[in-house]
Formats: C-alpha cells, structure tokens, sequence
C-alpha cells in the first residue's frame, strides 16, 4: 500500500464496480462459457448473450453482498482494506441494495435467457455463497468445501444452459473445478494466514498447522510454483542471495495473489 493509493480520488462508479470483483467475476464467466462451448447442442447468440449478462449479474450480487457481509473483516487485509466499504467511501446500505437490486434484475434474465434449471443453479450459487459460505469463515475451515461449491457450479450452468438437463459431462466439469479449487484455497491461506488470523477467519493453518495444510494440499494433487510469488515456501538463505535486488516499484505492485 502506498502514499498514493491511499491519495488518489475513486469515483462513486468505479467503487460500485470493484464491489462485483471484476477479475474473479470475469474468470467465472470464462468457466461458464467453457461449459456452454463443451456442451453437445446449440444456442442462438441472444440466448449467449443473455446467459453470460444474467450470469455476470448474479455473480456480481454475490460478490457484492459478500463485500457487505465482510465490511468490518475488511479493515484488518492489506489486500481488502482499500475497499470502498472498510475505508468508508461508501455507506454499508448503498452496497446491500446494490447486491440485492442485481440479484432481483440478474436471476430472471438467467432463466429467461437460458432455462429454469441453469436459473435455479445460480440461485444455488448465490445463496450459497452468501449465506453458507461468507458467514463460515469465521467459524471454520470447512468453510473452503462449502465455497467451492457456488466456485464450481458456473461450467455446470454452462452445460444445463444449452442441454437443459444435468448430464455426465456436466457433472464432470463441475468436478474438476471443485478439485482444482482445494490446492488453490489452501496455497492462499499460508500466504496469507496472519491476514486471516488478524480478520479472525479460521483458515485451515490457523487451526491444524501449516505442515498439515502443504500435506493436504499435497494430497490434493497441488504443485508449488515459486516464480509466481503464491507459494508459501520460504527461499532458503543462499537463494535469497543469489538474487538481485527489485526496484522498490516492482514490490508494491503485488503478485495478484488472493484477488
């Protein structure tokens, strides 16, 4: 965080914007889509377009309500601290009724634009995400299986949205993404477990140990990946070293770790 971020005006839409997550609301879309394309059938453009709109919509009002939930939590994550709501820019009510206006506008164009089934599974994804996952975080580290579920539902959607059914293949893709997503959640929590700790989230190192959180995430068919600037290995003393020195511009940008 530096002196400029903290100086630089943000104007009242770019602050609603950042409510719905863009980038994580964007690689979502990306998982619907691939669900869509790999789906046996077909979908007129419009039908496409309203899918991914009402699909955006939904995820955007989970991320928003989410935002709302975790307001005061906030304040204590270098990574959310700049947040329209902890750093009060915005008032808490203005980002409920932005949450629940687009959940009201986005759920319907899903099921219009596609079917009542891929309708129904956004609900899923929204309620559970909102009311199963955001308020367990605190409360346990069981909480990353429950968030997985709304996380892996979007290549499902995608599939029942040209189908209308939920098939094996559906099943499949939402698998994986419910696979890939425990390595994933676990690197982020030792990177930044003494955020956690500081916000009182009970990540699984908190609980059971960073040893026994890489053994899991071993298990789970994780691989490290120190270049990324994700893991949380420690480089050893000679490898810190051996290498050179960063402009001081290069380490506030942040690796993108946990947006």
């Amino acid at each position: 965080m530096t002196v400029r971020a903290l100086s630089r005006p943000v104007s009242p839409a770019a602050d609603l914007l950042s409510l719905v997550k863009p980038r994580l609301s964007s690689l979502v879309l990306c998982t619907l889509a691939g669900g869509m394309w790999l789906a046996p059938g077909e979908l007129s453009v419009a039908r496409w377009v309203g899918t991914l709109l009402g699909t955006a919509g939904t995820v955007g009002a989970a991320n928003a309500m989410n935002c709302w939930l975790e307001r005061d939590r906030d304040r204590f994550m270098a990574r959310t601290r700049l947040r329209p709501l902890p750093s009060g820019r915005m008032e808490s009510g203005v980002a409920l009724a932005f949450g629940i206006l687009l959940a009201v506008f986005s759920l319907p164009l899903l099921a219009m634009a596609s079917n009542g089934l891929t309708g129904w599974l956004g609900f899923l994804a929204l309620v559970s995400y909102v009311a199963a996952y955001t308020p367990l975080k605190p409360k346990s580290p069981m909480a990353m299986l429950v968030g997985a579920i709304p996380g892996s539902l979007p290549p499902l959607m995608g599939w029942t949205a040209v189908t209308g059914r939920i098939g094996v293949g559906g099943l499949l893709l939402f698998g994986i993404l419910f696979a890939w997503q425990m390595p994933h959640f676990l690197a982020i929590a030792l990177f930044r477990k003494e955020e956690y700790r500081n916000a009182g989230y009970m990540a699984l190192p908190l609980v059971s140990g960073d040893a026994a959180t890489r053994i899991s995430r071993r298990k789970r068919g994780a691989t490290s990946a120190p270049e990324s600037g994700c893991s949380p290995r420690r480089s050893t003393r000679s490898q810190r070293a051996s290498r050179p020195m960063r402009p001081a511009s290069a380490s506030a940008t942040g690796s993108g770790c946990g947006s």
